[in-house]
């Protein structure tokens, strides 16, 4: 079994180039919710959303994010009830979440409205929460502390970064099948995620930081930052403001107590020795995903990594 731990649009697009290589039926993917909130009355999850989205078929890769050629009608008219706008939902991705909700409020988990909802998509690969519990990643900025969906979109990364806080993290435990998921991996591969608050609100869990020490097969990642700056998102200003180095390096640092090999782009192939200097192997590839084969041959590479070979 593969794992994968997933935040945002970077992962989601790994994850295309891995059920290239991998049998969907030996995948799990151990999703962030810390970025979950609640949006007019309904439970948003972003990225579980853009995970089923993409491998669905979906996804509307203009934006990032949502479903393609979707429409706003239910947008617009909450906008006229006075409504604040600044977090948008189309008509189709709001069915998601109004679905999602009413099987939350009938008793059943996350877990198992997320499983349910995968076999909606035709997904075979099995999509788990990092948590059933709330947890809510905020930012601290001198303006006051705010819910990085907040932060992110509504004040658009416009404020100074003083903290990252995983509120419910430490009392929250991993949902069912994740730690199992984990200790029995053949391989867990580290998706090109925010390091800060994608990758980072997973190991905030309580009990999963742990387990990747318990693990028998190897753990690789590969370095969301190339040449200095994130392919997409504000990990560079979340990392600076916590007086991380902005780098694959600075990457590494913060994996570095579990991690059995960092993969950097060509690109930052002088940060190489770098990153051995931390104890980690390091390879060197291309990492930036422009379109099916280079996400696939990702996927291959890391594998390797693991000492897996798939064709």
């Amino acid at each position: 079994m593969i794992v994968v731990l997933a935040g945002g649009v970077g992962a989601a697009r790994f994850l295309e180039g891995v059920v290239q290589v991998v049998p969907q039926e030996e995948i799990t993917v151990i999703a962030n919710t810390g970025d979950d909130r609640e949006f007019y009355g309904l439970k948003v999850s972003p990225d579980i959303d853009i995970v089923q989205y993409t491998l669905a078929g979906i996804v509307d890769e203009k934006n990032g994010w949502g479903i393609r050629d979707d429409t706003s009608y239910t947008m617009q008219q909450l906008t006229n009830y006075g409504n604040e706008d600044w977090f948008q939902l189309g008509d189709r991705d709001l069915a998601t979440h109004i679905h999602r909700t009413n099987l939350l409020k009938q008793g059943k988990t996350l877990s198992e409205v997320t499983n349910e909802m995968s076999k909606h998509f035709g997904l075979k690969l099995r999509i788990l929460p990092m948590s059933d519990q709330p947890i809510a990643t905020h930012i601290q900025t001198p303006a006051g502390l705010f819910h990085f969906e907040e932060y992110m979109i509504q004040r658009h990364c416009s404020d100074e970064v003083q903290d990252v806080v995983f509120i419910g993290a430490q009392a929250a435990h991993p949902a069912p099948g994740v730690i199992e998921a984990i200790k029995q991996a053949d391989a867990i591969l580290l998706a090109p995620s925010n390091p800060v608050v994608s990758i980072g609100s997973i190991l905030a869990v309580r009990g999963i930081h742990d387990a990747l020490h318990e693990v028998s097969g190897q753990i690789i990642a590969v370095s969301p930052i190339v040449g200095g700056a994130p392919i997409k998102g504000p990990a560079d200003k979340l990392m600076r403001g916590l007086h991380m180095d902005v780098s694959a390096v600075g990457v590494a640092r913060k994996y570095r107590d579990f991690l059995d090999e960092m993969v950097i782009d060509t690109q930052d192939a002088q940060l190489a020795n770098a990153i051995e200097d931390l104890g980690i192997p390091v390879s060197v590839t291309n990492t930036i995903m422009r379109d099916s084969t280079a996400k696939a041959e990702l996927a291959r590479h890391m594998l390797r990594a693991a000492g897996l070979n798939y064709s």
